[in-house]
């Protein structure tokens, strides 16, 4: 059972004729729903009319998040793209419509930026240990940096098959595939007649509508001071995904920090920006790009972005500037 926290329904007594029609449940109301999977926590509210409605759709949308797991976490070796990994290298393998089109994206977000972002770092990404403090030898990532070229996975889209052109590729979703199961559980929200609502699972969420009449406000947090915002954006019915230094790191022993967004190019950390928020129309895009403009850092990750229809960028660099593209600049008065 999902660790879900309701807001109850206000039940209401309603006098007719003597007598008492029971209950009348003024059920309009927020609700929220909490849950934990894919190694994040997942948070969920929305406005609804019905309190049964609003348990049943607070149910489906946090399964998604599970669903999604069981398909596309590398530390499952059932998963789907566990069997991928093992299988990939003999020929080709035919996947899922949810894991093809989380390739398929994973693909664009490569080309556009020329292989910052990409999912085959995962055959250097399993030296480190991050619960452990461990990272590899200068040898072990000489050894596995070869395997590390996105151009390597083929894939079909008329057979729908995936295919890996060398040994020892191992596809790590974990830079995009919480961005897809958002945007699933959006969609259910959709589906369900919701209109207003907020859903992220760890740095990357969904708004759907506004507040109500008001906008959503989304804290980009500092990335060196937990619990305090850098900076809040008033948002509706968009994706904002982050990635951060801050998430998954430890100190080594010359007091460097070690994080899990690599560079594909080393296998190393990236050095050179804290954080990255991005904000666009869908969780899958804005997750891949946030990793892509951390790898590329700020210039040329602006570039990129300033190229991009309906995306904007909030970049916070090592020296703690704050760089924007240019759709969240405030117009100049004259």
């Amino acid at each position: 059972m999902n660790n879900l926290m309701v807001l109850k329904c206000r039940f209401t007594l309603l006098l007719l004729t003597g007598v008492i029609l029971w209950p009348t449940m003024a059920c309009a109301d927020w609700y929220r729903f909490s849950d934990t999977a894919m190694t994040t926590p997942i948070e969920l509210e929305f406005w609804a009319d019905d309190e049964d409605l609003a348990e049943k759709v607070g149910e489906e949308v946090l399964a998604v998040f599970h669903q999604v797991d069981e398909q596309m976490s590398r530390y499952r070796e059932d998963s789907e793209v566990s069997r991928l990994n093992r299988n990939a290298a003999n020929g080709p393998v035919t996947v899922s419509d949810d894991l093809f089109a989380v390739l398929e994206k994973a693909r664009e977000v490569s080309v556009l930026s020329d292989g910052a972002f990409d999912i085959t770092f995962g055959s250097v990404g399993y030296l480190y240990d991050f619960r452990a403090g461990k990272k590899p030898t200068e040898e072990q990532l000489q050894s596995g940096l070869p395997r590390v070229n996105f151009r390597d996975v083929i894939l079909d889209q008329g057979a729908q098959t995936v295919e890996f052109r060398q040994e020892g590729i191992l596809v790590d979703l974990g830079g995009i595939a919480k961005g897809y199961a958002v945007d699933l559980g959006i969609e259910r929200l959709v589906s369900s007649g919701i209109r207003h609502a907020r859903l992220s699972a760890g740095g990357d969420m969904r708004l759907l509508g506004d507040k109500r009449g008001r906008p959503w406000y989304v804290g980009i947090r500092d990335p060196r001071s937990e619990g305090r915002n850098a900076v809040v954006l008033p948002l509706q019915d968009v994706a904002v995904s982050t990635s951060g230094d801050y998430e998954r790191f430890f100190m080594d022993e010359a007091g460097d920090r070690v994080h899990h967004i690599l560079s594909p190019e080393t296998g190393k950390s990236v050095q050179g920006v804290q954080s990255v928020t991005i904000i666009g129309e869908d969780a899958l895009t804005t997750d891949g790009l946030s990793t892509a403009v951390f790898v590329l850092g700020p210039q040329e990750g602006l570039e990129m972005i300033e190229r991009l229809k309906g995306i904007d960028v909030v970049v916070i660099d090592d020296q703690r500037m704050m760089h924007v593209s240019e759709g969240l600049v405030p117009p100049q008065s004259d």
